[in-house]
């Protein structure tokens, strides 16, 4: 039977209490069922009503010897527990659909209110890869058993397109939606009856997944696919976070807001400092760029930790990573033409608020940039804070697994060459717990969806006993990986056009326009200038469609692989 043990100011029994263990399956009565129905009956304390739950089972007034002999029994008794997911994201679902094609139970325990509850927040960012990559093959199998209508897949989504087509229809599937529990935020984790210290009996105890309401969930494993989402990395430059860092949280807005909707007041007509140079630093920046030329008064600056924005703006062999080219020389381009201000070789010492509700950044040398607003940009981290408990062997770097480390390196790797990789992989010391997805990657921002995918069935087939198939990883990615700038940056565009009530094809025909001006402009701002009035559109508009358009400026040598992209802090990786 499942078993949670919950405990509530006063249980059930009253002030003081024991801790009270939930039995799901007992059958009902003034005192079985959950905790919250037996607490609502208001009869557990009666002495005769007590007696007769712990004959049935409930325990909801304290644990039984039955309770305690599971609790303590060996694997095949514990098989029984469920197999606890960490989030209800992409990859947290991936889970449940394989748990449940092996039939194996489970129970999927998220913190926000909905599936999806933090891509929510960055609803509004196009993926760059298309919904051929963002779909896992089981979920697939168990919402085609339902009737669901797959999307295009070669349309690139939304993430509010990701979760409302796909998320929320597979976690209201009838096989999962009874073991999925939201606002419901794992606070820690740990082994029944053994602390991190003892070895004996640990790796046939459960494991202890407790809540944030008290309630403690004995799990015969744990696969933590809570992301990073909640964990940003700081401004301060050497990973610290900045002097004054968080008396200024009310100035300062993580990753991705939504500048052109529902945060439009709180950047239009002012002054924002972005700070960061990945993917989520250059679509805020090219967002703030398009407000600017609706709301006049709207500055933007972009500080870099770096003495060059070249890393930044990608492309060509200096960079590493596979080349961030579209966004890249988009940024280029604003900067170039003035939109944005760029200072660079500015590493965030300190931030504090002045006069006038203002905030003030601060480098080492005494550099200092005032603003309203302040868009941290600069990636992610996992928190294993929840773990520490557990027995866990963290790459010193990464702060991944010490074997997954080296073929994740963002120093040698993108997206898109990341070999196959499972369980093997990601085994802890600890046994049975498995931190996969956004976390399982630490600090490499290179993750992919469909990586995550890969690592959780492999995960779910060694739990269910089938190492053949828990070996046999494989990953079915093109040569040039997921992350596609010509496809990103053209639907950005479109979308781009479409906001400027302007035909979808304007954004190719400015860039073969300004193609043709440029050896004589002498810079691309002119060039599109020239061609801005060549096609009779605005010239800020034409400025910002170049900008989302801008990798189609690049003229690659013959041979010359596909530019990626990819997402600078973990967060996502190149699927946002």
């Amino acid at each position: 039977m499942s078993n949670e043990t919950t405990q509530a100011a006063g249980g059930c029994c009253g002030a003081g209490a024991q801790p009270t263990t939930e039995a799901s399956s007992a059958p009902a009565s003034t005192c079985c069922g959950t905790a919250e129905a037996a607490a609502q009956a208001g009869t557990c304390c009666d002495p005769g009503a007590k007696a007769e739950a712990i004959t049935a089972g409930a325990s909801c007034c304290g644990p039984t010897a039955a309770d305690a002999d599971a609790a303590l029994a060996g694997p095949s008794e514990a098989a029984e527990l469920p197999v606890v997911v960490i989030g209800a994201g992409p990859v947290g679902l991936a889970a449940a659909a394989h748990l449940t094609e092996r039939g194996l139970p489970l129970l999927v325990l998220e913190a926000g209110g909905e599936a999806g509850a933090s891509i929510q927040q960055w609803g509004h960012v196009r993926l760059f890869s298309p919904w051929r990559y963002d779909i896992d093959h089981a979920a697939r199998r168990l919402l085609e058993a339902a009737g669901w209508a797959e999307p295009d897949l070669e349309v690139l989504p939304t993430g509010a397109d990701l979760v409302e087509a796909y998320l929320q229809p597979l976690a209201k599937l009838p096989v999962l939606a009874p073991h999925i529990r939201y606002n419901a935020r794992v606070t820690a984790l740990g082994r029944q009856g053994v602390d991190r210290v003892k070895t004996a009996g640990r790796e046939t105890a459960p494991f202890v997944v407790r809540l944030a309401n008290g309630t403690d969930i004995l799990a015969r494993a744990v696969i933590d696919a809570s992301g990073t989402w909640r964990t940003p990395n700081v401004l301060g430059a050497n990973g610290l976070p900045a002097h004054g860092e968080a008396d200024a949280a009310d100035w300062i807005d993580h990753a991705l807001p939504d500048v052109l909707g529902v945060d439009r007041d709180a950047y239009a007509g002012k002054h924002t400092v972005v700070v960061g140079s990945g993917h989520s630093a250059a679509n805020t920046l090219l967002a703030l760029a398009e407000l600017a030329d609706q709301a006049p008064g709207t500055r933007i600056t972009w500080a870099l930790r770096g003495g060059s924005a070249d890393r930044a703006y990608g492309g060509g062999d200096a960079d590493a990573l596979a080349a961030r080219g579209a966004l890249g020389t988009g940024l280029r381009l604003l900067v170039t033409s003035g939109r944005v201000e760029l200072v660079t070789g500015f590493g965030v010492h300190a931030v504090r608020p002045v006069d006038g509700g203002r905030v003030e950044l601060v480098d080492a040398t005494g550099r200092m940039i005032v603003a309203d607003r302040i868009v941290g940009a600069t990636g992610f981290r996992p928190d294993h804070t929840v773990a520490s408990e557990l027995r866990l062997d963290l790459d010193p770097i990464l702060a991944c697994t010490r074997a997954l480390a080296p073929l994740i390196d963002p120093n040698e790797h993108s997206c898109g060459t990341v070999r196959p990789h499972g369980v093997d992989e990601l085994t802890q010391p600890e046994p049975s717990y498995f931190a996969v997805g956004a976390k399982g990657y630490g600090r490499a921002p290179t993750f992919l969806m469909a990586t995550g995918y890969e690592q959780v069935r492999s995960i779910v087939a060694a739990l269910a006993g089938d190492w053949e198939a828990a070996r046999d990883v494989q990953l079915d990615l093109p040569e040039t990986g997921v992350c596609s700038t010509t496809l990103g940056a053209r639907a950005t565009a479109d979308d781009a056009a479409a906001r400027f009530g302007l035909a979808p094809d304007v954004p190719a025909k400015l860039v073969a326009a300004a193609m043709r001006h440029v050896p004589t402009a002498g810079s691309v701002s002119g060039a599109v200038t020239l061609a801005a009035a060549e096609l009779g559109i605005d010239e800020q508009a034409a400025l910002q469609l170049a900008a989302l358009a801008g990798q189609q400026f690049d003229t690659p040598a013959p041979g010359d692989r596909p530019q990626l992209i990819t997402v600078g802090g973990n967060g996502g990786g190149c699927c946002g």
